[in-house]
């Protein structure tokens, strides 16, 4: 993604709270921002999802986020990172498997 090189990323309070949970850097997170395996609707109007696999064959974890893109003040887009998380094991194709407690604490944050 070209965009990532070129924009600015936010990370918003619940993701960095969320890379802490479940250990992950910014690093991390922007390789699947670069390299996604998967792409999906976000689960919030205009947001999308993307995830990389981890782990082994034997023992497979995917990491997902969330972000949606915004423009700012200067006419250029910037990325807003919405949450992050891990998966265990292989998610079904056609929708991100958000976990219950990110659901409730995005619900509580965006309502």
């Amino acid at each position: 993604m070209k965009f990532i090189e070129n924009g600015k990323i936010y990370w918003t309070k619940h993701s960095r709270k969320k890379m802490r949970q479940y250990q992950l850097s910014e690093n991390r997170v922007k390789r699947v921002l670069k390299n996604p395996e998967r792409k999906e609707t976000g689960i919030a109007s205009g947001t999308i999802a993307l995830m990389q696999t981890t782990g082994t064959k034997k023992y497979p974890k995917e990491i997902w986020l969330m972000y949606q893109i915004v423009k700012s003040k200067v006419k250029s887009q910037e990325l807003k990172v919405i949450s992050v998380w891990r998966y265990p094991g292989k998610s079904p194709i056609g929708k991100p498997p958000i976990p219950d407690d990110i659901l409730e604490e995005l619900n509580r944050e965006y309502n």
